[in-house]
């Protein structure tokens, strides 16, 4: 039996802990630090997911065999390196690796030297520079932050004055702190956003089904962008003809690219794409699983994620059998009214009796014995059914009964 610990404590790290509760193969789950759900499942201890060290103690205390590292931050500060030299075994990858997340340029430059299709770009680390390339470009445009901006890095500018505003934002005030010292500005792409994730062992790639989330807070596609407010997966606009065009010219160039440059890639691969006129590009890569894509996509695995992930990091993927239900994944966040702007803590939570979905954790806590709100998304329901009309219907027949003061959600999840 395998002893896991799950690194994270969202929607996404429950998720995980939700799919590794059902291996034959689990002995004991762990999670840091998790949430009022994931404690229902794991064992889960407070520390800080930057204490290295504390959670090497922790490891060889509770005699860990595995550990899955979820959330951004430590991967790109090399959490897996520092357990992989210690002789733990560590889901993801290295912070060479994740550079293809944690660098926005490192990532473009990675996808031109390997000839990628991705949007144009140009990369600067000179505000007075970037502010002279605006007044000459075409507009609506894309500003970028270089590094990790916890996912509101970036600006879509619809005409100069915006674009002026976004760089002394970024570069300037430090909006995103170091993040920001350099930009990228890129041409704004047209077309239907979705995501492909996928299994990869340094060697070989396993997709998973494709998916599509909402990033805009209120209904319509309304309101500011938010780390995701609901998703479904697979994606019925992503063809097998997509896919076909996405593996050849996409997923094996980037397999391929990595290994020349001398770069093993284990873990999970996330490709944001846009579906354009002139085929599909790459907006963004991710060097973990995407949130809430994960709440809507992990569900629908029938392999045991144990034997992924070993043979991830064994290198041995294309030995393993990666199945997945025929069926559709649906997920919607439950958030704090205030969210993505400043959100009030501490709102007592009830749950009714919920019949044929799943409710993931993600800003919960345990405050003086009740459940109360402790984040911006709180909640991701999910359903997996048949189709996407009845994995709809079971969503938003039982999300009513996930009360706290001022929650609230998107009605049309899937409806655009």
């Amino acid at each position: 039996m395998t002893n896991v610990l799950v690194i994270g404590g969202g929607g996404r790290e429950h998720a995980v802990c939700h799919q590794l509760s059902k291996s034959n193969k689990i002995g004991k789950l762990f999670c840091v630090p998790g949430n009022a759900g994931i404690e229902k499942i794991a064992s889960c201890k407070q520390m800080s997911v930057f204490d290295f060290d504390g959670i090497y103690e922790y490891v060889k205390s509770n005699e860990i065999d595995l550990v899955f590292v979820t959330p951004d931050d430590p991967l790109a500060k090399g959490m897996v390196d520092y357990f992989n030299g210690r002789g733990v075994r560590a889901f993801g990858p290295t912070a060479s690796a994740a550079r293809l997340e944690s660098s926005k340029a490192f990532s473009k430059e990675f996808m031109l030297r390997h000839k990628i299709p991705t949007a144009s770009s140009q990369i600067f680390d000179c505000p007075d520079k970037a502010k002279e390339y605006l007044r000459s470009t075409d507009y609506p445009v894309v500003i970028k932050s270089d590094g990790l901006a916890l996912g509101k890095g970036v600006i879509i500018c619809a005409d100069l004055d915006e674009a002026i505003k976004a760089i002394d934002d970024i570069m300037v005030s430090k909006t995103f702190g170091e993040a920001g010292n350099r930009v990228l500005i890129e041409e704004f792409l047209v077309g239907r956003e979705v995501t492909v994730m996928a299994f990869c062992d340094g060697k070989h790639i396993s997709l998973m089904p494709s998916s599509q989330d909402h990033k805009r807070a209120y209904d319509g596609d309304k309101g500011l962008n938010t780390g995701g407010m609901g998703a479904f997966a697979p994606s019925p606009f992503f063809t097998d003809s997509h896919r076909k065009e996405f593996l050849d010219k996409i997923a094996l160039p980037t397999v391929e690219g990595l290994i020349k440059d001398g770069i093993e890639f284990k873990g999970v691969l996330y490709f944001g794409l846009m579906m354009t006129a002139k085929g599909i590009k790459v907006i963004e890569y991710n060097s973990r699983l995407g949130d809430p894509e994960t709440e809507a996509v992990l569900p629908l695995l029938s392999t045991d994620l144990i034997d992924i992930m070993n043979a991830c990091i064994d290198g041995t993927l294309d030995t393993v059998d990666v199945r997945w239900q025929d069926k559709v994944g649906f997920t919607v966040v439950i958030a704090s009214g205030e969210y993505p702007l400043s959100v009030v803590k501490g709102h007592e939570i009830t749950i009714g009796e919920l019949e044929d979905v799943i409710l993931f954790h993600a800003g919960t806590a345990i405050k003086d014995g009740k459940l109360v709100n402790n984040g911006g998304r709180v909640f991701q329901l999910t359903a997996v059914a048949d189709d996407m009309d009845k994995a709809r219907e079971a969503v938003y027949s039982q999300i009513d009964k996930v009360h706290f003061a001022n929650c609230r959600y998107r009605t049309d999840i899937g409806k655009v």
